[in-house]
């Protein structure tokens, strides 16, 4: 840690004299020195004093993370096209999005859609712990809700067409056939092209992450809900997480 404290003093000297020598008419090199590497690696030795200050937050942090938040018989898994953690985060992203859209825009969400490159690990069969969750989402992305017309949702379908991701989904159903669209419903119904809908999905999809550019077509509208917050309360209030297994991503003829 000492050695690291070295390193910081060194470039902050460094910044200075670039200071100084960037005020001054000139600069007058009389000798360069060749100094010793130090190279940062497990044999630096810990900082005693700093390791006993941190110590007692550390216990605090690790006791939080460890808490049991909720319990699952079954593990939850990224594997398959309906993956069952897959389609659990899905739906709890719809039911926070829907509950905040209720509150403050008198409005239903139609549906949502999240990106299974965002679940960054999966949950064994046992208790649930804080730190899983973290684990699972360890970024600070946002609950967005794009409002869309029915005609703009048509690059939805052809982006799971297309791509044959299996980004998971809640409230739809897209049927692909050899890389097209057959069939595509909400809430069970087909999309009326006048009609507006309200997908939930997270800020870094909305702005065209994943090459998601359909929503580039829609209004976005910002909840301030972090999704590892909203999976946070929804584990916490399911002592038993019974993920649902439905079909909602079916393509057939997939390569």
């Amino acid at each position: 840690m000492k050695n690291k404290f070295l390193l910081l003093g060194i470039a902050l000297a460094s910044l200075s004299a670039c200071k100084t020598a960037s005020s001054a008419s000139s600069l007058h090199v009389s000798e360069v020195k060749t100094q010793k590497n130090i190279s940062i690696n497990n044999e630096l030795k810990n900082d005693e004093e700093f390791v006993k200050i941190i110590k007692p937050y550390k216990q605090k942090l690790d006791k939080e993370m460890s808490q049991k938040i909720s319990h699952t018989n079954v593990d939850l898994t990224k594997e398959g096209d309906n993956s069952n953690l897959g389609n659990l985060l899905a739906d709890y992203t719809f039911d926070g999005a829907d509950a905040w859209a209720k509150a403050n825009l008198n409005k239903d969400v139609d549906a949502a859609l999240i990106n299974i490159g965002g679940i960054r690990t999966t949950i064994g069969k046992g208790d649930i712990l804080l730190k899983s969750v973290f684990e699972v989402m360890p970024f600070e992305n946002e609950v967005i809700i794009v409002k869309m017309k029915g005609t703009d949702l048509q690059g939805l379908f052809e982006y799971y067409a297309k791509t044959q991701m299996n980004n998971p989904v809640s409230h739809l159903y897209i049927e692909t056939n050899h890389g097209k669209v057959t069939k595509a419903l909400i809430n069970g119904n087909e999309v009326k092209p006048d009609q507006e809908y309200y997908i939930a999905t997270s800020d870094y999809l909305a702005l065209g992450g994943d090459n998601m550019k359909f929503f580039s077509k829609g209004e976005m509208i910002s909840t301030g809900i972090k999704l590892r917050d909203l999976f946070i309360d929804y584990f916490k209030n399911s002592r038993e997480v019974v993920p649902n297994t439905d079909i909602r991503l079916n393509f057939i003829g997939k390569k």
